[in-house]
């Protein structure tokens, strides 16, 4: 089966898909938004586009178990969806799950200019996923100061 080049696919989907967003202020914005899986910034360009582009990268919460889910697309497999992306999740402390995004998506020479976006991804995903400690708060001890009155 022949494989159709991805400026092709961004020529025929940029426009108009069914991930598009474009329902914010008078319509008449320069900057448009899209939903689609494997778009780091959610910016529609072909750059940042899951549906044009055969090397992929996600950054995105893993559920529950407080871990996050880095996912990259095997270029192989482009014809069979259940077996295109390569998952890892990972449950370290910020700086390594940092160097392993940055391994995986420059240092492997996979998709160098999307680094600083995974890296940014991972940053805010990585903030959500912490808990905030709940319970009675402690109070100040320290005696007010109380201003007398001229």
């Amino acid at each position: 089966m022949a494989t159709v080049p991805g400026q092709l696919i961004w020529e025929i989907v940029k426009k108009n898909n069914s991930f598009l967003v474009k329902q914010f202020g008078r319509g008449n914005a320069s900057v448009q938004f899209s939903k689609e899986s494997n778009n780091l910034c959610n910016l529609n360009s072909y750059k940042h586009s899951g549906l044009s582009n055969k090397k992929t990268v996600t950054v995105q919460p893993a559920g529950k178990d407080q871990g996050v889910l880095l996912a990259t697309s095997k270029t192989k497999k482009q014809n069979k969806p259940a077996a295109l992306l390569h998952k890892s999740v990972m449950k370290k402390e910020f700086g390594r799950m940092a160097d392993a995004v940055k391994n995986q998506v420059s240092d492997n020479y996979y998709r160098p200019d999307l680094k600083h976006a995974a890296l940014a991804r991972l940053s805010v995903v990585h903030r959500s996923l912490k808990v905030s400690k709940s319970g009675v708060k402690k109070r100040n001890r320290q005696a007010l100061k109380i201003r007398g009155r001229k």
